[in-house]
């Protein structure tokens, strides 16, 4: 597994104590991240400003994707299919918990193609499902 080290440097980024510990947030979560989570997560060690740059910075660089929920909020989730700065392979359908919230990256169920009408060219295409996850439904 790889290392916010390996990351971060894999990125040409530098190495600051910021970076380092909202990577590590991200590494050690299953599921996405609201910007109030990592906010709270980070020990208010870093203001507001600092940890949106930061996600912006990780966003352009393909370390990180967004994922747009029902409310019009976002979240972000760690990319894991080699992506890179404006290339983004995370293609995958996102599952919202209605019980516990939780936001999930299902990263073996892909966005069906859509076909769209002449000259029209597709970017970006997301996909959120919602329902009971299987720990809740276990409950």
């Amino acid at each position: 597994m790889e290392t916010q080290l390996d990351i971060l440097k894999r990125n040409g980024l530098s190495v600051t104590e910021g970076r380092k510990k909202i990577l590590d947030l991200f590494l050690a979560t299953e599921g996405a991240l609201a910007h109030a989570d990592i906010e709270k997560n980070t020990d208010a060690a870093f203001d507001r400003v600092t940890v949106y740059r930061t996600l912006q910075t990780f966003v352009d660089k393909g370390i990180i994707h967004q994922i747009p929920t029902t409310d019009n909020s976002v979240l972000y989730a760690l990319c894991k299919h080699n992506c890179a700065q404006g290339h983004h392979h995370d293609n995958h359908v996102h599952f919202i918990c209605d019980e516990c919230d939780k936001t999930i990256c299902l990263d073996d169920v892909t966005v069906p193609a859509v076909k769209l009408p002449k000259d029209f060219e597709p970017l970006h295409a997301a996909m959120i499902v919602s329902g009971i996850c299987k720990e809740c439904k276990v409950n």
